[in-house]
């Protein structure tokens, strides 16, 4: 009976010092999002602690996330998914029975080494680069329908860039500009640097 009535008060004292532990830790909370502003899903918040992993969650579908049963301190966390750049903040304290909100500060950009970016420019008959060309994207599938990608203008250099997901593909750009319009069709495949240069023959 002795024995039963030991078991019970170690019980007790654990129980009861689970839940001090859970009262003294406090908890993180923010969201993971694009350039766009969207909310990011799957990125992985790695806890750190003087060159420790302590422990990890991963963004709902909104780019949210929460981390609880933290101890009172300072941390750095680290921010991973496949297709974007990494981020880190630093010293992010942590208190008692409180919960940091870090908001929606922390914006991950596309890795680069992950897209198919194409580079162009635009110049007139005589080689001088224009300013100010529209450029129109379509994407040319299999069966020769075409898809509006986007648009956008050339800068004072007559250079464009435009940016995809990786993936085989064909694309035709359209320059235009005083009522003259000349295109060019470009094929990718893997992720790298594509360039393409579009002559306008302009009226003086």
């Amino acid at each position: 009976m002795k024995f039963f009535r030991f078991l019970s008060f170690v019980s007790l004292i654990f129980v009861l010092s689970a839940i001090a532990f859970a009262q003294d830790t406090g908890s993180l909370k923010g969201k993971v999002r694009s350039t766009k502003g969207e909310g990011i899903q799957g990125v992985v918040i790695t806890v750190r602690q003087q060159g420790e992993d302590l422990t990890s969650a991963t963004t709902d579908s909104k780019g949210n996330f929460v981390i609880n049963g933290l101890k009172p301190g300072l941390y750095n966390l680290a921010f991973t998914k496949s297709g974007y750049g990494s981020g880190v903040l630093y010293n992010i304290e942590v208190k008692s029975k409180k919960e940091t909100n870090l908001g929606d500060r922390l914006i991950l950009s596309v890795d680069q080494g992950t897209l198919v970016i194409i580079k162009g420019s635009v110049f007139n008959q005589d080689g001088v680069s224009l300013f100010g060309v529209k450029v129109e994207v379509e994407k040319i599938n299999s069966d020769g329908t075409t898809k509006k990608m986007g648009s956008g203008y050339t800068t004072d250099m007559g250079e464009f860039t435009l940016r995809f997901p990786k993936g085989a593909a064909k694309y035709r750009i359209t320059a235009s500009t005083k009522g003259v319009t000349a295109s060019k069709e470009i094929e990718v495949d893997e992720p790298a640097i594509y360039r393409l240069a579009i002559t306008l023959t302009v009226k003086n």
